[in-house]
């Protein structure tokens, strides 16, 4: 428990200079860096001819969608001729067209689902260029559209900025630099950094054993930082090679959720939710702005996440410290909790907050085996992906709870029958159309993606549990993929046609169908007239309109996805336990 604790307080201490960071970011505010990185910035965009005006949510989504496209496409090429291109030591073959259509997909949608295994089915040119290149440019691209949605919301410019402009001070003023730091800090906690090949070694027993190695540093830690995810290896941060050391996991694990939680701070300071406070006496007149850390609708928003995430990390941990009642039946002792699928170093505690994190920051890495969880510990990650709006990742989180956000706003103003506001500008019904189209494309894609696994030969033949547990990894594979979180329950058998075209569109559609409505939502709210507070308008910037945000979250919850659940985990549990 003092790790858990001591985890999530350093979130708590780093995020808050974070956050005022990235608001000066966003809104070319000067910071301390700007001396170096004016100059590396300027050079980009002289070299790549940027034009830095300012774009609609349509231009600004079209540039986004056709520079993913690009990096889509070169990134497909090279996968499919890696076997013939240099730092290729090992001889690994190029990757079949099904399996690089859904690991293209994965990598520039943020997903990182993984139907491979790194070692084994990628070159070093391949980790490096396709890999870790996109970890960047994915992550890039989601933080960039929170911040031009930020804007819209807010209302405070007269357009939602310039993508290229966004996309490039957040890679060279926070990915970069931070990569480099925390990279350095894996490194000499023992994650290897190196283009030698596999070796061979003899172990104390007399037997040959292969290690796989190469530019691992590099690529661990952006896949936390940019909440990425997958792996250098196919066991992820279970194996010493990724995650060696209890610093090393702290480390990952802060860097997983310091820039989401971040993204909220910036949103409620742009909001510029400012209290005032008069002056001296004959000074009445003369308002001095004072901005609280969070802000207002800030603090709101991230009280609502981590009421969700305190509550899923709870049941997770205290699912994981019982154990499973079938073993002990058999004589297995129980006394330190459920330890299948978990590494030693790490043990209940870690392993619980590591799996609640990456799947409600949406990034993706484990330490440990999902598939290995007892039922209400395997499903929390598995709810919090379908909600997926637990902080998430790459500002995705942000901009989805604002989605729940604008749904509660409504319906208290459909209660007292006055049309709702939103920060000054009223919620009609384009906007709501707009919301519900995000919120329900989400469900759709998990449960008709699921239905349509378990109602086919080819899905079918994926599936290695039978009962609950089968459809508890079949709804998970479907979540991650939709989310664009990447983890898997890992007992499919999902590198076939089937499971890689089935969850590369999840993943597609699930990326791109949200943030371009979302676009269109803050462009819209961007171009109404702010109306005045009135003794009517209900206050969207208090602990009550939080607790509001989290019943809205849940019951949504339980009406798309509780029969789901009823039949997978929730059956399991009881099976168990009873």
């Amino acid at each position: 428990m003092l790790q858990i604790i001591l985890t999530l307080l350093i979130f708590i201490i780093v995020v808050i200079p974070m956050g005022k960071y990235m608001y000066h970011i966003a809104t070319k505010k000067r910071t301390f860096a700007d001396p170096v990185f004016n100059r590396i910035d300027n050079g980009i965009y002289k070299i790549c001819r940027i034009d830095r005006s300012g774009m609609t949510w349509k231009s600004y989504a079209g540039h986004l969608l056709m520079t993913n496209a690009v990096m889509i496409f070169v990134g497909y090429l090279i996968l499919r001729i890696q076997s013939v291109l240099f730092l290729n030591p090992n001889g690994i073959e190029g990757m079949p067209a099904d399996l690089s259509f859904n690991t293209i997909i994965s990598f520039m949608t943020n997903t990182n689902l993984q139907h491979y295994s790194g070692e084994s089915g990628l070159t070093y040119l391949s980790q490096m260029v396709v890999i870790t290149f996109m970890m960047f440019t994915s992550a890039a691209s989601g933080y960039a559209a929170c911040m031009a949605f930020s804007r819209g919301i807010a209302g405070k410019k007269k357009g939602l900025g310039n993508f290229y402009e966004d996309m490039i001070r957040i890679t060279t003023r926070i990915l970069v630099p931070f990569s480099i730091i925390f990279g350095l800090v894996l490194i000499w906690q023992g994650v290897p950094q190196t283009f030698g090949a596999n070796f061979t070694v003899e172990t104390i027993t007399g037997k040959l054993q292969d290690f796989a190695t190469g530019p691992v540093a590099s690529l661990e830690i952006i896949k936390h930082l940019g909440t990425n995810g997958g792996g250098f290896f196919g066991a992820n941060s279970t194996t010493p090679f990724e995650n060696p050391t209890i610093i090393t996991d702290m480390v990952e694990l802060i860097s997983m959720m310091i820039l989401p939680g971040a993204c909220v701070l910036t949103f409620g300071k742009m909001c510029k939710d400012r209290k005032q406070e008069s002056l001296a006496p004959g000074e009445e007149n003369r308002i001095r702005v004072k901005e609280p850390i969070f802000g207002g609708q800030g603090k709101t928003v991230f009280i609502a996440m981590s009421v969700i995430f305190i509550i899923g990390l709870s049941v997770c941990y205290i699912s994981e410290l019982k154990g499973n009642p079938i073993l002990e039946s058999v004589g297995l002792s129980q006394d330190m909790g459920s330890m299948e699928g978990k590494e030693v170093r790490f043990g209940i505690d870690q392993s619980a907050l590591f799996t609640t994190t990456t799947t409600s920051f949406t990034t993706g890495t484990v330490n440990n085996m999902h598939d290995t969880l007892t039922p209400l510990g395997g499903m929390i990650p598995l709810l919090h992906m379908m909600l997926n709006c637990v902080f998430g990742g790459k500002g995705v989180g942000l901009m989805n709870m604002i989605m729940y956000v604008i749904l509660a706003v409504f319906l208290c103003g459909l209660m007292v029958g006055r049309t709702p506001e939103y920060l000054g500008k009223k919620i009609e019904g384009r906007e709501m159309k707009l919301v519900a189209i995000c919120l329900i494309v989400h469900p759709l894609l998990i449960l008709g993606f699921s239905a349509l696994a378990v109602v086919t030969q080819a899905g079918l033949e994926g599936i290695t549990n039978s009962g609950f547990h089968g459809l508890s990894q079949v709804l998970y594979e479907f979540s991650s993929s939709a989310a664009n979180n990447g983890s898997g329950f890992e007992g499919l058998a999902d590198n076939s046609m089937f499971w890689n075209v089935t969850t590369g569109l999840a993943m597609f559609f699930g990326r791109y169908i949200a943030i371009i409505a979302q676009l269109a939502i803050a462009g819209s709210l961007l171009a109404k007239r702010r109306v005045k507070a009135s003794i009517g308008t209900m206050r969207t910037d208090t602990v009550g309109f939080a607790v509001i945000v989290v019943v809205v979250v849940y019951i949504f919850a339980a009406l798309t996805f509780f029969p789901a659940l009823a039949l997978g985990p929730i059956a399991e549990h009881l099976t168990v336990w009873f």
